[in-house]
Protein backbone atom coordinates (compact mmCIF):
# COMPACT_ATOMS: atom_id res chain seq x y z
CA UNK A 1 0.00 0.00 0.00
CA UNK A 2 1.43 3.53 -0.73
CA UNK A 3 1.96 5.97 1.86
CA UNK A 4 -2.10 6.95 2.98
CA UNK A 5 -2.61 9.56 5.61
CA UNK A 6 -6.82 9.30 7.04
CA UNK A 7 -7.88 12.37 9.54
CA UNK A 8 -10.92 11.62 10.76
CA UNK A 9 -13.01 13.90 12.86
CA UNK A 10 -16.34 12.77 14.34
CA UNK A 11 -19.31 13.72 16.04
CA UNK A 12 -19.50 12.17 19.79
CA UNK A 13 -21.42 8.80 19.86
CA UNK A 14 -21.39 8.18 15.78
CA UNK A 15 -18.17 5.53 15.99
CA UNK A 16 -15.34 7.07 15.71
CA UNK A 17 -13.13 5.16 17.85
CA UNK A 18 -14.43 2.15 16.56
CA UNK A 19 -14.08 2.56 12.87
CA UNK A 20 -10.24 3.62 13.26
CA UNK A 21 -9.66 0.59 15.00
CA UNK A 22 -10.98 -1.60 12.51
CA UNK A 23 -9.81 0.72 9.63
CA UNK A 24 -5.94 -0.14 11.19
CA UNK A 25 -6.94 -4.11 11.27
CA UNK A 26 -8.30 -3.98 7.66
CA UNK A 27 -5.24 -1.63 6.54
CA UNK A 28 -2.46 -2.80 8.44
CA UNK A 29 -1.22 0.67 9.73
CA UNK A 30 -1.26 2.23 12.92
CA UNK A 31 -4.31 4.36 14.41
CA UNK A 32 -3.55 7.21 16.69
CA UNK A 33 -6.35 8.93 19.00
CA UNK A 34 -5.15 9.12 22.80
CA UNK A 35 -1.71 8.68 21.64
CA UNK A 36 -1.32 11.82 20.49
CA UNK A 37 -2.53 13.09 23.57
CA UNK A 38 -0.03 11.56 25.59
CA UNK A 39 3.00 12.63 22.83
CA UNK A 40 2.34 15.88 22.85
CA UNK A 41 1.89 16.20 26.87
CA UNK A 42 6.03 14.73 27.11
CA UNK A 43 6.62 17.82 24.21
CA UNK A 44 5.08 20.30 25.85
CA UNK A 45 5.16 19.96 29.97
CA UNK A 46 1.29 19.76 30.18
CA UNK A 47 -0.73 17.10 31.36
CA UNK A 48 -2.26 14.83 29.20
CA UNK A 49 -5.88 15.20 30.99
CA UNK A 50 -5.67 19.24 30.50
CA UNK A 51 -4.78 19.01 26.92
CA UNK A 52 -7.26 16.00 26.20
CA UNK A 53 -10.27 18.25 27.78
CA UNK A 54 -9.30 21.27 25.53
CA UNK A 55 -11.06 20.03 22.05
CA UNK A 56 -14.36 18.47 24.45
CA UNK A 57 -14.83 21.34 26.54
CA UNK A 58 -13.77 24.66 24.34
CA UNK A 59 -16.24 27.09 25.16
CA UNK A 60 -17.71 29.99 23.69
CA UNK A 61 -15.43 32.13 26.00
CA UNK A 62 -12.63 30.35 24.74
CA UNK A 63 -13.38 30.63 20.92
CA UNK A 64 -13.53 34.47 21.24
CA UNK A 65 -10.38 34.37 23.30
CA UNK A 66 -8.97 32.91 20.46
CA UNK A 67 -10.26 35.08 17.47
CA UNK A 68 -9.82 38.31 19.26
CA UNK A 69 -6.20 37.49 20.81
CA UNK A 70 -8.31 40.73 23.20
CA UNK A 71 -7.01 39.21 26.48
CA UNK A 72 -5.88 35.52 27.48
CA UNK A 73 -7.45 33.79 30.49
CA UNK A 74 -5.20 30.93 30.02
CA UNK A 75 -1.62 30.69 32.34
CA UNK A 76 1.41 31.88 29.97
CA UNK A 77 4.38 29.45 30.01
CA UNK A 78 7.32 31.31 29.92
CA UNK A 79 9.49 28.93 27.61
CA UNK A 80 7.09 29.93 24.56
CA UNK A 81 6.00 33.11 26.04
CA UNK A 82 1.94 31.89 24.85
CA UNK A 83 -1.21 30.63 26.49
CA UNK A 84 -0.88 27.45 27.47
CA UNK A 85 -3.97 26.52 25.29
CA UNK A 86 -1.96 27.65 22.04
CA UNK A 87 1.09 25.25 23.24
CA UNK A 88 -0.96 22.11 23.85
CA UNK A 89 -2.52 22.84 20.11
CA UNK A 90 1.40 23.55 18.37
CA UNK A 91 2.48 20.35 20.25
CA UNK A 92 -0.39 18.37 19.14
CA UNK A 93 0.20 19.28 15.55
CA UNK A 94 3.76 18.72 15.47
CA UNK A 95 3.03 14.93 17.03
CA UNK A 96 0.29 14.86 14.09
CA UNK A 97 3.14 15.95 12.00
CA UNK A 98 5.54 13.81 12.70
CA UNK A 99 3.12 10.32 12.76
CA UNK A 100 2.12 11.24 9.68
CA UNK A 101 5.81 11.67 7.95
CA UNK A 102 7.07 8.49 9.40
CA UNK A 103 4.31 6.43 7.17
CA UNK A 104 0.42 5.78 6.73
CA UNK A 105 -1.36 6.00 9.76
CA UNK A 106 -4.91 7.21 10.57
CA UNK A 107 -5.37 9.84 12.89
CA UNK A 108 -8.28 10.87 15.08
CA UNK A 109 -9.78 14.44 15.79
CA UNK A 110 -7.70 16.87 17.20
CA UNK A 111 -8.23 19.49 14.45
CA UNK A 112 -5.82 16.21 12.03
CA UNK A 113 -7.33 17.34 8.63
CA UNK A 114 -6.78 21.03 9.10
CA UNK A 115 -3.06 20.61 10.50
CA UNK A 116 -2.39 17.76 7.51
CA UNK A 117 -4.24 20.28 4.70
CA UNK A 118 -1.18 20.57 2.52
CA UNK A 119 0.10 17.18 2.67
CA UNK A 120 -1.00 15.31 -0.79
CA UNK A 121 -1.47 11.86 0.76
CA UNK A 122 -4.30 12.87 3.58
CA UNK A 123 -7.38 11.62 2.93
CA UNK A 124 -10.37 13.61 5.40
CA UNK A 125 -13.08 11.84 6.56
CA UNK A 126 -16.13 13.27 8.83
CA UNK A 127 -18.37 11.01 10.60
CA UNK A 128 -21.56 11.60 11.94
CA UNK A 129 -24.93 9.64 13.32
CA UNK A 130 -28.11 10.42 13.51
CA UNK A 131 -29.31 12.14 17.31
CA UNK A 132 -31.03 8.79 18.72
CA UNK A 133 -28.36 6.82 17.66
CA UNK A 134 -25.79 9.25 19.38
CA UNK A 135 -27.93 9.81 22.60
CA UNK A 136 -28.73 6.07 22.99
CA UNK A 137 -24.21 5.08 22.68
CA UNK A 138 -23.87 8.19 25.27
CA UNK A 139 -26.45 6.38 27.16
CA UNK A 140 -25.13 3.32 27.20
CA UNK A 141 -21.28 4.08 27.45
CA UNK A 142 -22.05 6.25 30.13
CA UNK A 143 -24.71 5.04 32.40
CA UNK A 144 -26.35 8.53 31.98
CA UNK A 145 -30.05 8.84 31.47
CA UNK A 146 -31.61 10.63 28.85
CA UNK A 147 -31.49 13.60 29.79
CA UNK A 148 -27.76 13.23 31.01
CA UNK A 149 -26.78 12.03 27.58
CA UNK A 150 -28.16 14.90 26.05
CA UNK A 151 -26.29 17.25 28.15
CA UNK A 152 -23.33 15.38 27.50
CA UNK A 153 -24.05 15.41 23.88
CA UNK A 154 -24.45 18.54 23.46
CA UNK A 155 -21.30 19.86 25.36
CA UNK A 156 -18.34 17.30 23.66
CA UNK A 157 -20.04 18.23 20.21
CA UNK A 158 -20.20 22.14 21.03
CA UNK A 159 -16.75 22.11 22.34
CA UNK A 160 -14.97 20.05 19.49
CA UNK A 161 -16.92 22.99 17.16
CA UNK A 162 -15.50 25.93 19.13
CA UNK A 163 -11.94 24.60 19.52
CA UNK A 164 -12.06 23.63 15.73
CA UNK A 165 -13.36 26.82 14.59
CA UNK A 166 -11.06 28.82 17.11
CA UNK A 167 -7.95 27.17 15.82
CA UNK A 168 -8.99 26.82 12.13
CA UNK A 169 -11.13 30.03 11.44
CA UNK A 170 -13.34 26.98 9.74
CA UNK A 171 -17.07 25.11 10.36
CA UNK A 172 -16.43 21.67 12.37
CA UNK A 173 -17.60 19.24 9.84
CA UNK A 174 -18.09 21.01 6.64
CA UNK A 175 -18.17 19.37 3.67
CA UNK A 176 -15.29 22.07 2.01
CA UNK A 177 -13.01 20.17 4.63
CA UNK A 178 -13.49 16.71 3.88
CA UNK A 179 -12.93 14.41 0.94
CA UNK A 180 -15.83 12.07 2.23
CA UNK A 181 -18.46 12.83 5.02
CA UNK A 182 -20.29 9.61 6.14
CA UNK A 183 -23.65 8.59 8.46
CA UNK A 184 -22.89 6.14 10.39
CA UNK A 185 -26.30 5.20 11.30
CA UNK A 186 -26.86 4.40 7.35
CA UNK A 187 -23.87 2.82 7.13
CA UNK A 188 -23.07 0.98 10.32
CA UNK A 189 -19.54 0.33 11.35
CA UNK A 190 -18.21 -1.94 8.75
CA UNK A 191 -20.07 -0.21 5.79
CA UNK A 192 -18.35 3.37 7.15
CA UNK A 193 -14.77 1.04 6.87
CA UNK A 194 -15.66 -0.01 3.45
CA UNK A 195 -16.22 3.36 1.86
CA UNK A 196 -13.33 4.58 3.32
CA UNK A 197 -11.37 1.45 2.02
CA UNK A 198 -13.31 1.92 -1.32
CA UNK A 199 -12.11 5.39 -1.40
CA UNK A 200 -8.40 4.69 -0.86
CA UNK A 201 -8.33 1.84 -3.38
CA UNK A 202 -10.02 4.80 -5.99
CA UNK A 203 -7.29 7.33 -5.22
CA UNK A 204 -4.71 4.82 -6.04
CA UNK A 205 -3.57 4.08 -3.04
CA UNK A 206 -3.66 0.64 -2.04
Amino acid sequence: MKRTIIAISREHGAGGTAIGKKLSEELGIPVYERKVIELAAEKSGLSADYIGSLEENSSRSFLFNLVSHSYSPAPMLPQYDVPVTFSAYAAQGQVIKELAAAGSCIVIGRCAEYILRDDPDVITVFLRADREDRIAYVMEESGLDRKGAEQKLKQIDRGRANYYRGYTGDEWGSVENHDISINTSVSGIDGAVKLIVDLIEATGRM
